[in-house]
């Protein structure tokens, strides 16, 4: 296949050369870039490729991302009710974004949630009720122009206000996702910042995604020493954190090394750095997902991440607890589902769509994407 291309030599070469630096998470994800790019983005030749760079790599960063979906994805049980399959709420919506928190929400539910809430601003509520009525919808949230003029006491009381309206509803999540379109008010940063911490006191999971990343990076207490907080930076979310809390630049060449200890020096959350392959770490191991994916980086991709993740987490928790084996933490778990879903799922609407791919496309092929690994039965 290789010999096809050209370009057997120069693999070959990094295949013998297994016990060098050559085989680092860095050449390995170039590797795989370029073969996905020679060969186009099928699923069955993805993984024909995919088996064949891990077998010239040694590496053993990648992780089994489709036994991990079998594993964790709930069969399909006529005996249970409404809301067992996951109840997932997005903080998030501004005047300016209405878009990102609906990508989320509404994949939390193409995945198989039984419920998906969005808390936003009131401006952002009415365009998010209109982009579909599966969503639950709550316009609890203020921006500073709302509430300008008012005194600091007044400001006060509203945001303890909102605190009190959301506690009423927050020990029924199973997961929460915090940041897409959240935009950068200060006063709603205030609010949210205030929402986390409660969420931390309740125990309940916290995907950070979008603006929340901006959040947290600026008030690193919110999350830190936080097990159940997952962040999930791109490029250049990434680089602002490890600037903040190492102090250095960012390594391609030693970046799994330098995940596990961004991870570990924040407390031991769970970072999913995106990129041609997804980086994965609690502090203590490092995982890959590189498979699939697709060339088209249409925005709103993220958001679809950010709610996958949450889906897959909560129940990746409710496996942990109903057997009695742990071979992984829940959040890395539940990274490693959501990257891989995210990425055969763009990968398929890439074939259909090719350069006029949406998100919205890539949408509508989680289920495909997921049936055809974990079958409804």
């Amino acid at each position: 296949m290789l010999i096809k291309y050209g370009v057997s030599a120069g693999f070959a070469s990094l295949g013998s050369a297994k016990n060098c630096m050559l085989a680092s998470s860095a050449v390995l994800r170039r590797q795989q870039f370029l073969i996905r790019s020679l060969g186009g983005y099928s699923d069955h030749t993805n993984q024909e490729r995919m088996q064949e760079i891990r077998s010239m790599s040694g590496t053993t960063l990648e992780a089994d991302a489709e036994n991990v979906l079998r594993e964790i994805t709930p069969v399909l049980d006529p005996t249970r009710h409404k809301g067992q399959a996951g109840k997932i709420a997005v903080i998030g919506g501004c005047r300016e974004y209405t878009g990102a928190p609906y990508f989320a929400a509404i994949s939390a539910l193409k995945i198989g949630a039984d419920l998906s809430h969005v808390f936003c601003t009131k401006d952002a509520a009415p365009v998010i009720k209109s982009y579909s009525p599966e969503l639950i919808v709550h316009p609890l949230l203020e921006e500073s122009y709302s509430i300008s003029g008012l005194e600091d006491e007044e400001k006060r009381h509203i945001s303890s206000k909102i605190l009190t309206e959301f506690d009423k509803w927050m020990k029924r999540f199973d997961c929460l996702v915090v940041g897409p379109g959240l935009g950068r008010d200060p006063y709603l940063l205030e609010c949210v910042s205030k929402i986390v911490k409660h969420a931390r006191q309740s125990n309940v999971p916290i995907v950070i995604d979008g603006d929340g990343l901006f959040l947290v990076t600026e008030s690193l207490d919110l999350v830190s020493g936080y097990p159940l907080a997952v962040l999930t930076p791109n490029v250049n979310e990434y680089k602002r954190l490890v600037q903040k809390v190492l102090s250095c630049e960012v390594n391609e060449q030693q970046a799994p090394e330098l995940l596990k200890s961004l991870a570990k020096r924040i407390g031991g959350v769970t970072i999913l750095q995106k990129g041609k392959s997804d980086l994965i770490s609690d502090g203590e191991i490092v995982k890959s997902v590189s498979f699939y994916g697709s060339p088209r980086r249409c925005g709103g991709q993220g958001d679809i991440l950010s709610g996958s993740v949450a889906v897959f987490l909560s129940w990746a928790r409710t496996k942990r607890k109903s057997v009695d084996r742990s071979p992984m933490n829940p959040t890395v778990l539940g990274c490693i589902a959501g990257s891989a879903l995210l990425r055969k799922a763009a990968s398929l609407a890439f074939e259909n769509k090719k350069r006029s791919t949406l998100t919205t496309d890539i949408i509508e092929c989680l289920g495909r994407s997921l049936e055809d690994i974990c079958p409804a039965r």
